[in-house]
Order: C-alpha cells, then sequence, then structure tokens
C-alpha cells in the first residue's frame, strides 16, 4: 500500500522577502534566506554554525555529509562560510527536494550534492574517511528516525569520520531525557569525547527542546564554544565530555534491535532544521 503523500509548504516570511520557512505536515522543518544564508533563524542550527565555524582554520572547505537536508540551511551556511567545501546530503524525501530545487534554488557552484537515500543507507554506502564533519539533522514529522540513535549507526559514523573529524548530531526531548541519555550512551561507546549544547531552559526541563551532540576521537574546543555561546543571540550552555558522561550517558545505549524514535514535542509542531 503507497504511503500517503506529505503535505509540504514554502512559506514566505513576511518581513523578508527573501526568506521561507518549508512546513512539512504542520511542523516547520527548515528556515533559509537566500539572499543571506549566514542568517540563521532557529536557535540549535546557529549552536550548529557555532561548532562548525569552531573547527580548524576559519574558512577552509572541509569535507561535510548531512544526514537530513529539507532546506538545506546548514549546507547553504557551510558554502557561504566555507567556499569550495564538497557536501553529500542524504535527503530520502524526493519531493521535497524537488520542491526545494524548483522554488528556493541552491547558488550556483555550491558544493552541494543531494542523494536521495535515508541516513542509513548512505553513511553505509560511504568509504572509511570520507568526512571531516557529518551533521545528522534528519526528522520524520517531529521525531527523529529510531534507526539514527542506535549504537550501530554511530560505529558506521565514527567509521565514515577522519579520527581528527566532528560528528554533530541534533536530538530533540525533555528532561529527564529518557531518549537522549541512551542516544548520548551510544554515541560514547563509539567516539572518545563528546559536548552537548542546549538552552538553559531545557537543561533545567523547563520546555522539550533540541539538544546538540558533538563527538569526535580527539579533544572537542569546549571552552572555546562556552565562550562563544555567552556572547551567542540565542544564549545556551555548553557540557564537556565528564559531564556528559556522569550526567546524561544511560548504562545501556539504544540498539537496532532495541530502538525509539525520539518523543514527540508536546502540543505538536515546533522548528527543527
Amino acid at each position: 500500500m503507497p504511503e500517503p503523500e506529505r503535505h509540504i509548504e514554502i512559506v514566505p516570511d513576511r518581513d523578508r522577502p527573501s526568506a521561507y520557512t518549508i512546513k512539512i505536515d504542520g511542523t516547520d522543518q527548515s528556515y533559509v534566506d537566500l539572499d543571506d544564508p549566514r542568517r540563521l533563524e532557529f536557535d540549535y542550527v546557529q549552536r550548529i554554525a557555532d561548532v562548525i565555524d569552531a573547527y580548524g582554520e576559519p574558512g577552509a572547505p572541509q569535507r561535510f555529509v548531512h544526514v537530513g537536508g529539507a532546506a538545506l540551511t546548514v549546507p547553504r551556511y557551510v558554502a557561504a562560510t566555507r567556499p569550495r567545501s564538497a557536501q553529500v546530503v542524504l535527503e530520502p524525501d524526493e519531493q521535497v527536494t524537488a520542491m526545494v530545487r524548483e522554488e528556493l534554488p541552491l547558488p550556483r557552484h555550491s558544493g552541494i550534492k543531494v542523494r536521495p537515500v535515508d541516513g542509513r543507507t548512505g553513511i553505509a554506502a560511504l568509504r572509511d574517511d570520507f568526512a571531516e564533519i557529518v551533521v545528522v539533522d534528519a526528522f520524520d514529522g517531529a521525531r527523529i528516525p529510531a534507526d539514527l540513535g542506535t549504537a550501530e549507526f554511530f560505529a558506521e559514523l565514527a567509521r565514515v569520520v577522519v579520527p581528527e573529524g566532528l560528528v554533530l548530531l541534533n536530538l530533540a526531548d525533555k528532561a529527564p531525557f529518557p531518549y537522549v541519555r541512551r542516544v548520548v550512551r551510544g554515541v560514547c561507546d563509539s567516539f572518545a569525547q563528546a559536548m552537548i549544547s542546549a538552552e538553559p531552559a531545557t537543561l533545567k526541563g523547563r520546555r522539550f527542546g533540541n539538544v546538540l551532540v558533538v563527538a569526535s576521537q580527539r579533544p572537542l574546543p569546549w571552552e572555546a564554544l562556552a565562550r562563544r555561546a555567552a556572547s551567542s543571540p540565542f544564549p545556551y550552555r555548553v557540557m564537556p565530555y565528564r559531564d556528559v558522561v556522569e550526567k546524561l550517558a544511560a548504562k545501556t545505549p539504544f540498539t537496532d534491535e532495541d530502538s525509539e524514535r525520539s518523543p514527540a514535542p508536546p502540543g505538536g509542531a515546533t522548528f527543527f532544521s
């Protein structure tokens, strides 16, 4: 039986004629400003950008893989801030990609290539040490697919990213973080270092929100990011590896045989990518 067609809208920003929001089945999935791809509307996307900016030489091209595409907000940001970067986007929803290409076209020579495959399939097909940065920001509606939170998936990410590279995971949960804790355990089992950033209200359990996990086999620049967080237009907190392990890592990770989607946000639609 064929799956029902998804309801996709590209909604103009009434205050900025060059900016648009993609809504899928009522959930705001992406915001992009075609004239200024450095302008990031969602707080957690700015946190992703902060990590990318802090990696290696400023402005130097890097090899990226993005799991999840939608309006390609982060790939557009990378193309603007790190020109000549090679970027592969794994986005299984061909209907969304076709609409974005037609109505929100990419700039010429962006270096962005979209492959119509899901994250697990696309990552499995990549060679060892393929990428320097992998960004996992994929939702099915308002929830993260179960197969993107397992120990087996993180082992594949560790194979695909270079040892000094970064993996960024956008998660969604509310304290006491039953979903995030098990994902973090799986990340820590495959990577030597991890850090977390989130809004203070999310960490204190006052609201459901996005939790960004960053992992690597090498030490992470959490102190530099903590300083950046203090001056960010979207204030957030950064937790280093020690605190992540002590406070947020569960005893057991999700596995392919025992996995769950992320919890649904209360009240329905929210912002994601």
